[in-house]
């Protein structure tokens, strides 16, 4: 089955929303949406944000890839998932070159992907479970705009993809809204922290842990000569 249109969260949230990093982003939801630290981004530095769009695939087959790419405006991320464990390639330069003419940002798949070499000279980021030069055919159907899980987490349509260095994270398209407030004051808070820091204070300072350490058990010794 193939969903045509989908509900997308304006632009310039989810253009906000990548202003920060997936790791604040994580925290600022409550320790949710983190996909499986098994997806590695194929080159260091990219971070994108973007819109899902969900393509289920069979095992070693592509073909609804090619069909979803003709689905996707401009700011979307590819979010692939196969139905049982691939390694194929699913994804390459050529794929790339046409997703990029499409406006689509990123592709994030629970499989594998190849030609890493010119997806990093075109500048296309990919995060991928496996990078692996087996082709895939072009033979079974799959489904596009379908709710699904990839890589640990379930991916609604329209649900905003954040993706950097430190993985992926996935906001539900419903809460956009509230998970950006607080992604920004998350982020305020640590930019006042690293002011602290950087001026000398410790962290078991700045965080009163000096008394939960006391009650914890936790004893200091001036040396081991003492103990003797």
């Amino acid at each position: 089955m193939v969903v045509r249109m989908i509900n997308r969260p304006p632009a310039e949230v989810v253009d906000a929303l990548g202003e920060h990093g997936v790791a604040t982003i994580h925290e600022a939801q409550q320790g949710t949406g983190l996909l499986s630290s098994e997806l590695w981004p194929i080159y260091r530095g990219a971070h994108i944000s973007g819109t899902a769009v969900t393509v289920s695939v069979p095992p070693a087959d592509n073909w609804m890839i090619h069909v979803a790419v003709e689905l996707c405006q401009s700011g979307d991320v590819l979010v692939v998932a196969p139905t049982s464990p691939s390694d194929a390639g699913y994804f390459g330069d050529l794929l790339a070159a046409s997703a990029q003419a499409r406006g689509i940002r990123g592709l994030i798949i629970e499989a594998g992907c190849r030609d890493v070499a010119d997806l990093t000279a075109m500048a296309f980021p990919v995060w991928s479970k496996h990078i692996c030069a087996k082709g895939t055919v072009k033979q079974q159907l799959g489904n596009i705009n379908l709710p699904m899980v990839c890589a640990g987490q379930l991916v609604h349509p329209g649900d905003v993809i954040i993706a950097d260095d430190d993985g992926v994270v996935v906001v539900p398209r419903t809460a956009v809204i509230e998970v950006l407030n607080a992604t920004q004051q998350r982020t305020a808070r640590e930019a006042a922290l690293r002011d602290r820091y950087r001026r000398g204070e410790l962290s078991i300072d700045v965080h009163e842990m000096r008394g939960r350490l006391a009650d914890a058990g936790l004893t200091y010794v001036d040396s081991l000569d003492t103990l003797s």
